[in-house]
């Protein structure tokens, strides 16, 4: 009876490593194709093989920068993501530690209206129309403005779980000692959050960069587009140039992979902690 409990574990683990495995190929093929074709030359690349190349084309990157203009796309993005993410993450903190030590009806009915932001579908022709209004359509303001509305709910309902763990106490001991409610927050629970406000903050950045829908609908002047618009535009002019579009594709993707692998502790970490509550 033991041994047929051990063979059916030791079963089990290898069916979960098997499919581990081919999980993980499934992710890990499509981005090593990117990689190899980005460096191929136009006619290696017809039938986007996983083929190392036969020569090694750096002048591609360079060719894709200047016919993509994926400079400017480069900044309007940094632009667009970094300043949302830093307004979003801000506000969302403070807002997360009122919501956690206020726990009042009125209070939680408004929590549960900002997280439910999280699943409820967007009314494109309502936001069309109140973007108009307001005159923020095809503007740098107008989208970061997008951006904060998307992530708010998640980065609100991220760090809402981090306060909940730290205790009422050293609230009330910080109120007996002096502080204000300013000095408060920043001076003993803001240094606590460290770890969910970068969990928070790269997460956001992430979303941002990667968003598309919104620049598509109301960036309507290319200088203005992100990098997810500029490669929409680039594949458009050269559809049968896989080579370069795999370059751009990649160019696209390498800040958002650096920033992931370099914060990627404070990620699980921080997603792990902020899990428990909330």
């Amino acid at each position: 009876m033991m041994v047929s409990t051990t063979k059916n574990k030791i079963l089990q683990i290898i069916l979960k490593n098997i499919f581990a495995w081919i999980a993980s190929l499934l992710v890990i093929i499509p981005m090593v194709l990117v990689v190899l074709n980005a460096f191929k030359g136009d006619g290696e690349t017809l039938n986007m093989t996983l083929t190392l190349p036969k020569q090694w084309l750096f002048s591609n990157f360079a060719t894709v920068i200047e016919k993509g203009k994926l400079a400017k796309s480069f900044i309007n993005s940094m632009l667009y993501a970094g300043v949302g993410t830093l307004i979003t993450v801000s506000f969302g903190a403070m807002s997360a530690y009122v919501f956690s030590r206020r726990r009042s009806k009125g209070m939680s009915a408004l929590y549960m209206y900002v997280v439910l932001g999280m699943v409820i579908p967007i009314n494109y022709v309502t936001l069309t129309k109140t973007m108009q209004m307001t005159h923020l359509s095809n503007t740098a303001p107008g989208i970061i403005l997008l951006y904060m509305a998307l992530q708010t709910p998640f980065t609100v309902f991220l760090i809402y779980g981090f306060v909940s763990k730290i205790p009422t106490e050293l609230d009330e001991a910080a109120i007996i000692d002096g502080c204000n409610a300013l000095q408060l927050y920043f001076r003993i629970v803001f240094p606590m959050l460290k770890s969910a406000i970068v969990t928070a903050g790269v997460l956001c950045f992430l979303n941002c960069w990667n968003e598309f829908m919104m620049p598509l609908y109301f960036l309507h002047s290319s200088e203005k587009w992100p990098m997810t618009l500029a490669v929409y535009n680039f594949f458009g002019q050269f559809e049968m140039k896989w080579n370069l579009i795999c370059a751009d594709v990649l160019l696209t993707c390498a800040p958002v992979v650096i920033i992931y692998l370099i914060c990627q502790k404070y990620i699980v970490g921080g997603q792990t902690a902020g899990a428990v509550k909330g």
